[in-house]
């Protein structure tokens, strides 16, 4: 047994940064697993204001139609997506005193993803970064492809990820990577700016991506 080790499926990690001056403080989830994935989501629609229960989709901060991990017109390869210790991270203000902490807001992301992902994106709040091409504001129209291929012969791509915040913050550089994301504002902002390809498909749309054994 002395030989033997192991470590645990999660792992929580406390850290502080500087952001805009202030010192702010996270606690992150990590789950330590690599994830292979085929899955098809739809209707993402992130921020949409409500009045009177009407929902008004056009005041999304993130409006994303088709998201598909995976395809199915391509080599056996592709029908899959790799993703690498998903995680969710909370970030607080004035964390070492009780009395005046306060939560910030989250993001969720993944520490790696490679592989080919379908998109549809109508409205974009965040800072996507796609052949050297920067698509980057709040509430602007997405990238006018059908998806991207995430990672290339160097790894994976490595910043993927969504915040939901009540005031802007820089978050500290990613691992690995030379620059710090683009601050990300309030709302919710969509981050992914690391070895990112554009897909070409036939007709311009998504590659079909229905899993079947």
């Amino acid at each position: 047994m002395s030989a033997t080790y192991g470590q645990g499926l999660l792992d929580l990690t406390n850290s502080s940064f500087v952001s805009n001056g202030d010192t702010l403080y996270s606690t992150r989830i990590a789950i330590g697993a690599d994830v292979l994935l085929n899955a098809n989501f739809g209707k993402i629609n992130l921020g949409a204001k409500t009045t009177n229960g009407v929902t008004d989709w056009s005041t999304s901060y993130i409006d994303m139609p088709v998201l598909q991990f995976g395809r199915l017109d391509s080599t056996a390869d592709k029908r899959l997506v790799q993703i690498t210790n998903p995680y969710f991270e909370f970030v607080y203000k004035n964390a070492p005193d009780a009395a005046t902490r306060e939560v910030v807001g989250m993001r969720m992301g993944f520490e790696g993803i490679k592989g080919d992902i379908g998109l549809t994106i109508n409205t974009l709040s965040g800072s996507m970064l796609i052949d050297g091409v920067e698509y980057k504001g709040s509430k602007i129209a997405g990238p006018a492809i059908p998806g991207v291929t995430a990672g290339d012969v160097n790894g994976a791509s490595r910043d993927f990820w969504i915040s939901a915040l009540k005031t802007a913050v820089q978050f500290p550089t990613t691992s690995g990577m030379a620059e710090p994301p683009s601050v990300a504002q309030t709302g919710f902002w969509l981050n992914w700016r690391d070895r990112l390809t554009a897909l070409s498909t036939a007709n311009g749309a998504p590659p079909p991506n229905a899993f079947r054994r």
